[in-house]
């Protein structure tokens, strides 16, 4: 299995490529990776160096792997952080390029856009971009809780709120949706849950909050449960899975107090989670 993965990537740490890249290899599915962005490390400790590179940078490394012939054997493309919207055109032209090879391939949108606390984190077009062009694409986005209201319009503190943002992002055009960091006004104050929906309704995991504060964490379960659902093609499989291996990724993390996400020393984590959470079904 391969899945092509357009994302940022940072030399120190884990965000973005370096956040997804590994778990899926250790998955067993071979990445073809394009980096949006090659920087020092993440953004999150408010300085950085390295270059942002540019829609034509990227859509000259998607038509070199076409020129391999090696499309047709892509299952999926994942994309995440994007780091100017002109790279967004070259990720649709990538999709496309994609399922013009294989149809049975999959797009999965991470739409990086900003967070709760942080708001609007990413430059200015690229919101808009992640809204009218690549959600409307996508088969499956994983959006957190402050992207879906700024994807639906909507602010989500309820229930009936994060039913109503969700089915408005399925209008847009995704089959599938994830929402991740979700915490309602019935959220215990010690847990984050995670929803998806598939169609037929939602579906939850509540796992424990951790008292820790990361980078790299969604673009993690993004990926996971991406490549889960290729591998299963079962949304509850991949809520499951990827809920279970994230929690487990963040608490040794939280545990080792370290400032970065222990993608190499938690490893085991992507493969056999060391407690597995349940899917609760939800009535719609």
């Amino acid at each position: 299995m391969n899945i092509l993965s357009i994302q940022s990537w940072v030399s120190y740490g884990h965000v973005g490529n370096a956040s997804a890249v590994f778990p899926l290899q250790r998955m067993g599915i071979d990445v073809w990776a394009i980096n949006t962005v090659q920087f020092s490390n993440h953004t999150g400790y408010g300085k950085w160096t390295g270059q942002v590179y540019t829609g034509e940078d990227v859509r000259a490394l998607i038509d070199g792997i076409a020129e391999r012939g090696a499309l047709e054997r892509c299952n999926g493309v994942l994309s995440g952080y994007m780091g100017d919207a002109g790279i967004g055109e070259s990720i649709l032209h990538a999709v496309a390029r994609v399922r013009e090879a294989n149809p049975n391939a999959l797009y999965c949108c991470d739409p990086v856009i900003g967070d709760v606390g942080r708001g609007i984190f990413v430059r200015p077009g690229i919101p808009e971009f992640m809204r009218d062009r690549a959600v409307a694409a996508a088969d499956i986005v994983t959006p957190n809780q402050f992207e879906l209201e700024y994807l639906s319009g909507t602010t989500v503190a309820h229930t009936s709120d994060l039913e109503a943002a969700i089915t408005a992002v399925h209008a847009i055009g995704p089959k599938i949706v994830m929402v991740t960091s979700v915490r309602l006004d019935d959220t215990p104050d010690d847990a984050v849950d995670i929803v998806v929906s598939a169609g037929s309704g939602l579906m939850r995991v509540r796992t424990p909050l951790l008292p820790i504060g990361v980078n790299g964490a969604g673009d993690a379960i993004a990926a996971l449960f991406f490549g889960k659902f290729l591998q299963e093609q079962s949304a509850e499989a991949a809520l499951a899975h990827a809920a279970s291996a994230t929690h487990g990724l963040l608490k040794r993390t939280a545990e080792a107090g370290s400032r970065e996400i222990l993608t190499v020393g938690a490893q085991d984590e992507f493969v056999a989670p060391t407690t597995r959470f349940s899917v609760e079904h939800l009535a719609r």
